[in-house]
């Protein structure tokens, strides 16, 4: 039995050696392949370098216009309309006949104040012929300074009545030319209020309405906030203002179209509204082709401020956490970081960055969805003109 123990023996320190054999050999192969691991390649990315430029600012409003001049057309003497010349909702030019009533009241009281006139007329030409024979009798004491004093007071009267007739004609002739009912500006006429035939009196007077459309109102609102803001950002010199104080005013259709005309704010209403919580502010645009209506809602793009050396970048280079806004940045070994910073207004497709970048930093754009800090990676220079030395000022908020 003993033969058989001691080869047993013998067997099983082989299969030990050979245990230990095999496993040195697979943590030498471990080892191996450690020594032999690849770091992973640069990531690629696009970055933009930031360059700080006077960018134009234009802030956008809802807005409505308004006729610079809508005259209420009214009857100003009492009548029958007699019928509507004009066809409603055309243009008119200035003395264009819109209405007219029944003159022939109007003609008959013209002839009586005529009549009148001359009847007085006739006595005024008898009393100063007799005040002329009156005269020298009384200087030859032929006659007494009563009679003298009698033709001078008959003469007075009768010159008095003349003209109280002229006035009388004259107000009768204005009565017939009002029947007449004329535009007094160049205008768009609204639709007529009274139907032919209809007595106007001072109850029902009003006729129909002539808008002027050119030049044409547009007016929009101002919070309390906005001005508050742009007060703040004036002081702290992150905008200017035009010297002149002149800002331009671009019109948006509401098809999207850009009015061919720009405008000037000519009126900020110093009252505030309690009521809306804002300021009213008024443009004046011209509007010859008469594109523009009354009580139109546009788009309003003011434009004419700047922002002196401000940074811009595309909003989609920057990102959000806990902690706030951030961006990657690579250095100048083409690794990156994440670096914090402050955002302001948006400018078309760019973010106006108040603080955290400077001149010279190469920020990513594209390509950071796997970003980590210190992580190399392959640089493709965007465009400049897509990033902060660019704005579309006709896209600004």
């Amino acid at each position: 039995m003993q033969p058989i123990t001691a080869c047993t023996r013998d067997i099983h320190g082989w299969l030990l050696w050979l245990c230990l054999a095999l496993l040195a050999a697979l943590c030498a192969g471990c080892g191996g392949s450690n020594e032999q691991a690849v770091e992973p390649p640069p990531l690629p990315v696009t970055v933009l370098t930031v360059v700080a430029a006077n960018v134009p600012v234009s802030q956008v409003f809802v807005a409505q216009t308004q006729s610079s001049q809508a005259v209420n057309i009214q009857a100003r003497v009492s009548g029958f309309l007699d019928r509507r010349v004009y066809r409603e909702g055309a243009m008119v030019k200035a003395g264009q006949i819109l209405f007219e009533m029944d003159k022939k009241p109007f003609q008959a009281q013209v002839d009586g104040a005529a009549a009148a006139l001359q009847r007085h007329q006739a006595a005024l030409e008898v009393a100063e012929a007799n005040l002329a024979r009156v005269k020298p009798l009384v200087e030859q004491n032929a006659l007494s300074q009563k009679e003298l004093d009698d033709a001078k007071g008959q003469y007075e009267q009768a010159a008095a009545a003349v003209a109280q007739s002229k006035a009388q004609l004259e107000a009768a002739q204005l009565d017939l030319s009002y029947a007449t009912i004329r535009s007094p500006v160049d205008g768009v006429s609204s639709f007529a209020a009274v139907a032919d035939g209809t007595y106007l009196d001072a109850q029902n007077a009003q006729l129909t309405t002539v808008s002027v459309l050119s030049p044409m109102w547009i007016n929009f609102s101002l919070s309390e906030n906005e001005l508050n803001r742009m007060r703040r950002e004036r002081s702290k010199g992150l905008v200017e203002v035009p010297k002149n104080g002149q800002f331009d005013v671009e019109i948006e259709l509401v098809d999207g179209s850009v009015f061919p005309h720009k405008g000037k704010i000519t009126f900020a209403d110093p009252s505030f509204n309690a009521d809306t919580g804002t300021f009213l502010i008024r443009a004046v645009v011209d509007n010859p082709e008469g594109i523009l209506r009354p009580n139109q809602y546009v788009r309003t793009r003011v434009m004419g401020a700047i922002r002196p050396n401000a940074i811009m970048i595309p909003q989609r280079a920057v990102q959000l956490n806990s902690q706030g806004h951030y961006v990657w940045v690579v250095d100048s070994d083409d690794k990156v970081e994440l670096r914090p910073v402050i955002v302001g207004d948006w400018d078309g497709d760019n973010w106006v960055i108040d603080q955290g970048l400077s001149s010279g930093d190469r920020v990513v754009v594209d390509g950071s969805q796997r970003l980590a800090v210190g992580k190399s990676v392959t640089v493709t220079q965007m465009n400049s003109n897509a990033g902060s030395g660019s704005s579309d000022p006709s896209n600004g908020h």
